[in-house]
């Protein structure tokens, strides 16, 4: 009997030591967030339509690969998802929501490539302290926005809008939308988009 209590007193408090860690590490991590003012709702607008060849582009991503966007024509849809910028709050939530819908990706035959304007060192950074990150990330970092600004989404201010485009596996545009930069893009949007085309 006292054998049990002991295991269950040692279970309870390396659990109590656990929460305790996840929490301190969950902390920290908040506190390297970037809390910018709420900004302009949107400020560009997209360059590109529903129906149109998307504009191909190759960029390095922190895999240390090269990703380009024809690589996947004739084999995968391909969604890309613009965010402002890393270490920011509404950033840091809608990267890792995407596991939410992961499975709507494989079942779709859809890819998703994440693009930021920061460079290969801070998305690396960030997507690690993220840690749940499963999809392609690439650094639109040089030339400055040059993707970005292809598809219409580099703000003034030198920031990618928050903006989702789907695109076929023919390379043709079937989704382009510029979300409020200060809220995360409902998932919902992708996967219709992702069953209606398959």
């Amino acid at each position: 009997m006292k054998k049990t209590v002991a295991v269950i007193l040692l279970h309870f408090f390396f659990m109590v030591f656990i929460i305790s860690i996840s929490l301190a590490a969950s902390t920290a991590y908040r506190e390297t967030i970037s809390h910018p003012y709420p900004l302009p709702l949107t400020n560009s607008t997209p360059t590109v339509s529903v129906g149109e060849t998307a504009p191909d582009f190759s960029l390095p991503s922190i895999s240390g690969a090269r990703v380009t966007l024809s690589q996947f024509r004739g084999s995968k849809n391909v969604v890309l998802s613009f965010v402002p910028a890393a270490w920011t709050p509404i950033c840091s939530d809608q990267w890792p929501g995407y596991g939410i819908i992961q499975d709507i990706f494989i079942q779709n035959n859809a890819t998703l490539i994440g693009i930021s304007v920061d460079n290969i060192p801070t998305l690396h950074a960030w997507t690690k302290q993220m840690g749940s990150i499963w999809f392609l990330v690439c650094a639109d970092f040089y030339p400055h926005g040059k993707v970005a600004g292809e598809y219409g989404v580099l703000r003034p201010d030198g920031m990618a809008e928050r903006a989702i485009f789907v695109i076929d596996k023919e390379g043709r545009m079937r989704f382009a939308r510029v979300y409020d930069i200060n809220t995360r893009p409902p998932l919902e949007d992708i996967v219709a988009v992702l069953q209606a085309i398959r």
